[in-house]
């Protein structure tokens, strides 16, 4: 692998956190008996739809990837500060060709399970294979997708042989959907329910759960880990609060030492004006983004419909009147942070404009007000998700152009329903899996795409995205992302709305907190420890 020339310049310049409170941020090295106790907003939740969400096979949300990373190895992985992949559980990997279609990786030598059982090539491939015979409907089966067939050569050589070339396979194969689980626990044809994860990663978990529900789970240094990550700790508590405010009440009482994921722009903003005592407040660079999706198969949000909404959305008020600082307007579905993005909405549609829109539905022959609802889930991205929506709501109406209800569901039911296409538009949000454009493109507009979608482009699916993977290096297929925004842009099969920031609050003697977060939101937690233990 050319290391090289598969950097992303973009997000690297972007990824040195800022500090806004004082405090130490200097590691002590080491990592005290004393748990660090960790608190996120992170739902894990074991469901008739998906009975086996911590499985790498079926579960593929930012929340579930965040348990796997910690416990779960991977051939390879993003390196702190971000870059192209490097060695995990592998100790070299490569493309054996110049088409970008046969990858090999090498095991570290003596590499085993936490329980001490050896792990050879064929359990990187029986793990990596379940994956795509399982083809979990919610999972990430369209990461691994493009794998042909995989061979293995005595006991520590995988090669993987691609359908199609693919610079982006290593920044795949570092993602949990490639994580390396024992044969013995994990079934080939389905998933394994529950919530308990058994690996070769930095720590060995312990769940605890209400019902259907985790609530904390106990991370412990694995002294069997052999890999690239350096653990900084011996033992982390991660507790599940069902809010923002729930959190923010335990860092209060001191019942734990650090909310990550995802404060709410109230206590984010609130901290940036007042600190507290004793409490650091780091910000963090983000490639999360929200946006609208639609069932562009649904007559009620036809072409010219979805046009018009997106020549009247106002980005900026939403941005700034419901996120404040943890947010900024994204006109695609690339950030603004990563290569190969352009504001292709604005490029397209200005400034809002009601003027606009209403001649773009008069053209079209669309009676108005055209009548619909904005779905969005009330328990998956935040409390702030319900006044988003409102704000849309009040937009749209106020147009006249428009009568729009909005209506909220738990995620459990939210999901389900809009796979299914039972909304005509919904609210969602997306963690990349790993940062570059491909990321933003293929999980929505590829084959298998992440939503389901009916919406088809035969020049994105056969032409632009495979043209798109064939570049080792990835600024050399800005041209054809530019064209992948631009096709977003005039069918609007989803409407890009904001790209977030992020914020982590921890108390005075956690170090490494700058570290423990990534800019594609996942958390890193090898890397705290306390300067006072």
């Amino acid at each position: 692998m050319n290391r090289k020339t598969l950097v992303l310049p973009a997000v690297v310049g972007l990824l040195a956190p800022v500090l806004a409170a004082c405090g130490s941020t200097e590691s002590a090295g080491g990592g005290g008996k004393n748990a660090i106790v960790v608190g996120t907003t992170d739902q894990v939740v074991a469901s008739k739809d998906n009975p086996a969400p911590l499985d790498p096979a079926v579960g593929y949300e930012a929340g579930l990837w965040n348990v796997l990373r910690q416990t779960v190895q991977t051939l390879t992985i993003a390196p702190r500060g971000g870059g192209a992949p490097v060695p995990e559980a592998a100790r070299s990997c490569t493309f054996t060709d110049t088409e970008n279609e046969s990858y090999r990786c090498t095991l570290r030598a003596g590499l085993t399970f936490a329980d001490g059982t050896p792990i050879t090539a064929e359990d990187v491939k029986y793990s990596i294979q379940r994956v795509i015979d399982i083809k979990a409907e919610s999972g990430p089966i369209a990461l691994l997708s493009n794998i042909d067939t995989i061979e293995t050569k005595g006991d520590d050589q995988i090669v993987f042989h691609l359908r199609t070339p693919d610079a982006t396979f290593p920044y795949k194969l570092a993602t949990p959907a490639a994580g390396i689980v024992p044969k013995g626990k994990y079934p080939a044809r389905g998933g394994r329910t529950g919530f308990q994860i058994d690996g070769s990663g930095p720590y060995t978990m312990k769940p605890e759960a209400e019902g259907d529900r985790v609530v904390r789970i106990e991370l412990t240094r694995n002294p069997s880990y052999k890999g690239s990550l350096k653990v900084l700790n011996d033992k982390i508590e991660l507790d599940l609060f069902p809010d923002a405010k729930a959190m923010g009440k335990a860092m209060d009482d001191g019942s734990i030492d650090m909310m990550t994921r995802a404060m709410s722009p109230e206590q984010a903003s609130a901290m940036l004006v007042k600190p507290k005592d004793g409490v650091e407040l780091t910000e963090m660079p983000s490639l999360a983004i929200s946006y609208l999706g639609f069932n562009t198969k649904n007559p009620v949000v036809s072409k010219p419909v979805r046009q018009a909404i997106a020549q009247i959305v106002d980005r900026g008020e939403i941005a700034g009147k419901v996120y404040g600082s943890t947010a900024e307007p994204l006109y695609s579905l690339i950030p603004s942070s990563i290569t190969g993005h352009t504001n292709s909405f604005f490029n397209k549609y200005g400034e809002p404009s009601t003027a606009k829109a209403a001649e773009t539905l008069r053209k079209a022959g669309i009676k108005t007000p055209v009548k619909f609802t904005l779905h969005y889930t009330t328990d998956h991205y935040g409390a702030a998700t319900a006044d988003e929506f409102r704000a849309l709501q009040r937009q749209l109406n106020a147009s006249g152009l428009f009568d729009v209800s909005v209506e909220g569901e738990k995620w459990a039911q939210f999901r389900p329903e809009q796979k299914r296409g039972d909304y005509a538009a919904y609210g969602m949000g997306w963690f990349p899996d790993f940062p570059d454009p491909d990321s933003y493109t293929a999980p929505f507009l590829d084959e298998n795409n992440f939503l389901n979608s009916p919406y088809r482009s035969i020049e994105a699916q056969r032409v632009l995205i495979p043209q798109s993977r064939r570049e080792a290096d990835r600024s050399a297929a800005a041209k054809t992302y530019e064209k992948l925004q631009d096709i977003v842009a005039t069918d609007v099969p989803v409407l890009p709305i904001w790209q977030a920031k992020q914020y982590v609050a921890a108390r005075d003697g956690v170090d490494g907190v700058e570290w423990a977060i990534s800019a594609t939101s996942e958390l890193q937690l090898w890397e705290l420890n306390r300067s006072d233990a």
